[in-house]
């Protein structure tokens, strides 16, 4: 699974459990960390209109 499939399979696991004011709430809650790991390389490859482009993606299949 690519960076890209995984966000996109993230923000809909997200939306469709918590809805979408309280899926956004909990990501502002994460805040960006810093960890061992490739979250930073992935995270910071990401802007916020892709963000919202993925998120009108998962909307517009429901």
């Amino acid at each position: 699974m690519t960076p890209g499939e995984l966000r996109e399979k993230g923000y809909h696991i997200l939306v469709s459990h918590l809805g979408q004011v309280d899926a956004i709430r909990f990501l502002q809650q994460m805040g960006w960390g810093h960890g061992d790991y490739e979250r930073g390389d992935i995270l910071d490859s990401v802007t916020r209109e892709e963000f919202w482009q993925d998120l009108q993606r998962i909307r517009d299949r429901k």
